[in-house]
């Protein structure tokens, strides 16, 4: 019995050891990017982005909690615009404000609370291209050892890379139309 128990912690210490050492060749930061190309001007798409009351009609996190707590604060748009959240387990609770914002690109500082305390850059850039103009939505932020460990189990590229799309392409409708 004594051996089988034995046994059985070196097995379990060796599966811990290869997943540290997995996690431990996981890059320091993190990206995560999506682009649409929506038949609209760069103005019309970052009236859009730049004011967080709109976001309740594209934002792909708007629709898993419809019954989050929001509050706005700050600049009614645009740098210094603030929005906080708090909601269900999908959403979690966070505050982002924009600290720069032009037709070109508009910047975020993201703060996660909850689930998990996070402080990473949200950026969406748009990029004319004739009558489209190239939408990007992108994430960016450290990558502690224990979002590293995170990482083995789960792609947060894929993760939040489905929200961005459904995002972006909630975000095209509305300013193609």
């Amino acid at each position: 019995m004594k051996k089988i128990v034995i046994g059985a912690l070196v097995v379990i210490a060796g599966v811990v050891a290869v997943i540290l050492i997995i996690a431990a060749t996981k890059p320091d930061t993190f990206r995560v990017e999506r682009s649409i190309s929506i038949n609209a001007s760069p103005e019309k798409i970052a009236t859009q982005i730049s004011d967080f009351h709109k976001w309740t009609s594209w934002s792909p996190y708007e629709k898993k909690d419809p019954a989050m707590k929001r509050t706005y604060g700050g600049a009614k748009h645009g740098k210094g615009a603030v929005y906080e959240w708090e909601g269900n387990s999908q959403v979690g609770a966070g505050r982002i404000e924009i600290t720069d914002a032009s037709l070109s690109r508009i910047r975020m500082k993201l703060d996660f609370l909850k689930p998990f305390e996070g402080h990473n850059t949200a950026e969406f850039t748009l990029e004319p291209e004739g009558k489209l103009t190239k939408t990007t939505w992108a994430m960016s932020g450290p990558n502690r050892f224990i979002g590293k460990v995170f990482h083995v189990f789960i792609d947060i590229d894929k993760m939040i890379g489905k929200d961005y799309e459904t995002g972006l392409q909630s975000l095209k409708s509305i300013a193609e139309k």
